[in-house]
């Protein structure tokens, strides 16, 4: 690792699932510190040679999976998912022991309706209980303690007459309906999400712009007032990002390699300002959908090993 860094080694995937031929794929950090991969069979997957890494890896649809929970304590639990009907992009927890499946793109059904997807399942019996739609062209998305699901779109869901996702930046409520727009209050028009991140009860989305000013915005949302907050990144287009405080941390990858840039940045007035930055090898290829933030810890997946660096 570094030796100026701290980098936690949080959790790989036991042999005995990589000798199985149980692929680690999907995964998310959870508002309480738990850690959520969803492992799939080799049998129900086919690979893209071209895509380098986990993200190489897609389903036969509809496929069945292993959820494994890594608890904040160290323990381990295991939780069968059933006939999943989407291509995942991402994966979430939800309140009440449930896990949403999301996939990043839709389009319009015959009747002219939006299809549905993300799915959400129960963990008790791995069985789905609801579908919908959460807009399309999904780089980041994270759900927050209520439930909530907080997504930000890139350009082919932008400019692709989603309603929702044409204004960059959504929030939804768990059962899938919009509760969050920007309105007008983003200091420039969206492009593409990078990565997400939450703190206590605040979501923060970070994204880059379209515009020939361009640039790349932290963006701070209250869901319980609506409220809305963005600075300009102290890194351009990073893919990982936590805060807590004054305090952030934000990774920049160097695709495909087993090295990463971690900048850390403080809140000075109203400019986040860069005060290290610095290479950092980890054990595994750093390839996209690699970091996310809960609440000042930055959760980073090099391979098939998850790191963990706090702000």
């Amino acid at each position: 690792m570094s030796a100026i860094v701290e980098v936690e080694r949080v959790w790989a995937p036991p042999a005995i699932d990589l000798w199985a031929g149980r692929r680690p794929l999907w995964w998310t950090a959870g508002p309480t510190g738990e850690l959520a991969v969803l492992l799939v069979h080799r049998r129900h997957l086919h690979q893209i040679r071209y895509i380098k890494g986990w993200v190489g890896w897609g389903p036969k649809v509809p496929f069945d999976g292993t959820l494994v929970l890594r608890q904040a304590d160290g323990s381990v639990r295991r939780r069968p998912i059933k006939d999943v009907q989407v291509r995942p992009s991402h994966i979430a927890l939800l309140p009440n022991s449930r896990l949403l499946i999301a996939g990043g793109r839709t389009r319009k059904d015959d009747t002219g309706a939006w299809r549905a997807n993300a799915r959400v399942f129960s963990l008790e019996s791995g069985a789905q209980e609801n579908a919908f739609c959460v807009g399309d062209d999904l780089p980041a998305l994270v759900t927050d303690r209520s439930g909530s699901i907080w997504t930000a779109h890139g350009d082919e869901g932008i400019y692709g007459g989603h309603p929702e996702s044409g204004a960059g930046l959504a929030g939804w409520s768990g059962a899938g309906e919009a509760i969050w727009a920007p309105e007008g209050r983003l200091p420039d028009v969206p492009l593409e999400g990078c990565t997400a991140a939450t703190e206590g009860d605040l979501v923060w989305l970070i994204w880059y712009s379209g515009t020939r000013r361009g640039g790349t915005f932290l963006t701070r949302i209250t869901p319980a007032t609506g409220e809305v907050t963005s600075w300009p990144s102290p890194r351009p287009r990073p893919d990982g990002f936590a805060v807590r405080g004054d305090r952030a941390v934000l990774t920049r990858r160097d695709h495909n390699q087993r090295t990463t840039e971690v900048v850390r940045a403080e809140l000075l007035g109203d400019t986040w300002t860069v005060t290290e930055r610095h290479k950092v090898h980890v054990p595994g290829r750093v390839v996209k959908h690699c970091g996310q933030g809960r609440d000042g810890s930055l959760w980073l997946r090099a391979g098939d090993t998850w790191l963990r660096i706090e702000a």
